[in-house]
């Protein structure tokens, strides 16, 4: 009770002044620090701006120097493959170059030798060979391996796949034993 009675003695003047000074203090100093705040903020903000773009900086330079190791890598790689290509060509043999050449034919039929000079007077003619030619085996291998390739590639429809397998492996058949029959001499070269 006594606080009472002093506060109460007072003049309330003097008390509203007290009061007055009391609360603008208060709020002078709260602003104050607040703008303190508000300005060491401000200025770590800047702060943080500006580390953060020197960190950009530092990983964009670092992206540079990889760019470019990565390009010394390609073409010293280049450069590489290239050294090799050039080595590979100097190491590997010239070809001949033919620059006339001649056709010889050579006739390799067997010759009939007259028996017993009966048959003095028979004319010495080329004979045919026995058999089947080197072009009529390789049509019917090529023909028969060509059909069942064709069937076992087109699964959708085999009997085309047959017939379309069958036609090429014949005639790649024919081209092939008629070359060996040109060989042999059982058929003679075109001139």
């Amino acid at each position: 009770m006594k606080a009472t009675h002093i506060i109460s003695q007072e003049t309330p003047k003097n008390f509203i002044f007290k009061n007055l000074f009391l609360v603008g203090a208060i709020a002078a100093l709260t602003l104050t620090a607040c703008t303190k705040d508000n300005a060491i903020a401000e200025k770590s903000l800047d702060q943080q701006k500006i580390e953060f773009q020197q960190r950009q900086l530092e990983i964009e330079q670092q992206k540079l120097a990889i760019e470019k190791e990565k390009m010394a890598y390609e073409t010293q790689k280049k450069m590489d493959s290239i050294t090799e290509a050039k080595q590979a060509v100097a190491a590997a043999p010239r070809p001949q170059v033919i620059r006339e050449t001649k056709t010889v034919y050579v006739n390799n039929t067997p010759r009939q030798v007259a028996s017993s000079g009966s048959n003095t007077g028979a004319s010495q003619g080329t004979t045919q060979k026995q058999g089947m030619s080197k072009a009529a085996k390789g049509t019917i291998i090529g023909t028969v391996g060509g059909a069942a390739a064709g069937a076992i590639i087109n699964k959708k429809n085999r009997g085309v796949g047959a017939v379309v397998g069958g036609v090429v492996g014949g005639a790649t058949g024919y081209t092939i034993g008629r070359a060996g029959d040109r060989k042999d001499g059982r058929v003679q070269p075109k001139n």
